[in-house]
């Protein structure tokens, strides 16, 4: 499946990502053979196959833990002088709801 580049522009400035011409092109390759091995594997015939909850042996599952450990984190201003608009103490993002 063929991605055009305007696809992978508009993708880009919702992602926020300043591509140069040459990585939208090289974006848009990459994306279009993503999409035809997904397409592939949708015309695999998969009947009778039992689905798995994980990729291994059943015997060998084992949930693995860890202790929660209290971490110190980023300092806010830190974290909200990355952001591209902040009112002093959060993120301002475009409202979506009514």
């Amino acid at each position: 499946m063929a991605i055009d580049r305007n696809t992978v522009r508009h993708v880009a400035r919702l992602a926020r990502l300043a591509l140069t011409s040459e990585e939208e092109e090289r974006t848009a390759a990459q994306l279009g053979h993503v999409l035809e091995y997904i397409e592939r594997l949708g015309s695999v015939d998969i009947a009778g196959v039992e689905p798995l909850s994980f990729a291994g042996d059943a015997s060998e599952a084992e949930a693995v833990m860890r202790d929660d450990a209290v971490r110190p984190s980023l300092p806010r201003e830190k974290v909200l002088a990355e952001a591209p608009e902040q009112d002093g103490s959060a993120f301002v993002v475009p409202r979506i709801l009514e």
